[in-house]
């Protein structure tokens, strides 16, 4: 692995267990070479890497799913954290499209459109949330609801506002962070600000509660990029509880205690509003707390506590 490093080529573990077992890996010689092999000097090896199985289009299954609003045109979800908004590897069942594709039925189900540039395991698609962000989410059940709630995504006019735990409380009450947002070549699993090109992000960060060395913040959208807000938490030094990828394991041990027993990171999609696509109807919906976040805010307790 180190060797295809060295030579710009990104291989994870998956890819490399897959050239294994496809006796894609060969020894000088072209034999193909076992994963269990055990060397006892440097062996230059040819790895030849191995592309997944294409997913299949997305099967209803019956899954938990809390709608808090439908009609005939869409639906607005409050998912829990830990489901995961559309099929991708390691993840071929279980996610949210295949409850809502059990949840319209199947006449309906035909008619969730897939946006240009998507396949067929996201039906319905607009918006996604990270696996363990939990909140609102809103669902098209056909092409013109899509493209309508796509247009306001796009121009920024769909309202959006995530309620986070931060280990660490800014000085700031209120502010307006504007970054790059790119892939960090350290680790690929993560975006960073610090790239020379890049998209933007920009998010609207407010504290909302401050606690015994940590915060609730309120966070804003004016874009909607990969891990915007976990990145952003990164950068100011205040790192989402429980986000392992960012830096939300660490701190005082009480608050890594908490943090390591929350099994997911604390950031929940508390709000979001639009325009509705067809009937040109304002639409607000809010989802409070999950239990788990409001019980670790309450472990945490008020700043100036202890």
């Amino acid at each position: 692995m180190a060797e295809l490093a060295r030579q710009g080529q990104p291989c994870s573990r998956s890819q490399l267990a897959r050239a294994f077992a496809a006796g894609k890996v060969r020894a000088p010689g072209g034999a193909a070479v076992k994963a269990s092999k055990v060397l006892d000097a440097e062996l230059d090896l040819e790895v030849e890497l191995v592309a997944p199985e294409p997913l299949r289009a997305a099967v209803p299954e019956a899954l938990p799913l809390t709608v808090v609003f439908e009609d005939e045109h869409l639906l607005v979800i409050d998912k829990p954290a830990g489901m995961v908004v559309h099929a991708g590897p390691g993840h071929s069942s279980g996610t949210l499209v295949n409850a809502v594709l059990h949840h319209v039925g199947a006449e309906e189900a035909e008619e969730l459109p897939v946006m240009p540039g998507n396949d067929a395991t996201r039906p319905g698609i607009v918006h996604r949330l990270d696996r363990d962000t939990s909140g609102l989410m809103v669902v098209a059940k056909h092409v013109r609801a899509q493209e309508g709630l796509a247009e306001q995504f796009r121009g920024h006019t769909l309202r959006r506002v995530y309620l986070g735990v931060t280990r660490g409380a800014p000085k700031f009450a209120e502010k307006r962070v504007r970054t790059l947002h790119g892939r960090d070549p350290v680790d690929r699993r993560r975006f960073t600000w610090d790239v020379d090109e890049g998209r933007i992000a920009v998010t609207n960060l407010r504290v909302a509660q401050r606690l015994a060395g940590a915060a609730v913040l309120e966070f804003r959208l004016e874009t909607g990029r990969t891990h915007q807000i976990r990145m952003h938490c990164r950068m100011l030094g205040c790192p989402i509880v429980g986000d392992a990828l960012y830096g939300g394991l660490g701190g005082p041990p009480p608050l890594k205690e908490l943090a390591a027993g929350l099994g997911r990171h604390a950031l929940h999609a508390a709000s979001i509003g639009f325009r509705h696509p067809l009937t040109g109807a304002e639409l607000d919906f809010t989802s409070p707390l999950p239990a788990e976040l409001a019980a670790l805010v309450a472990a945490i307790g008020p700043e100036g506590q202890g």
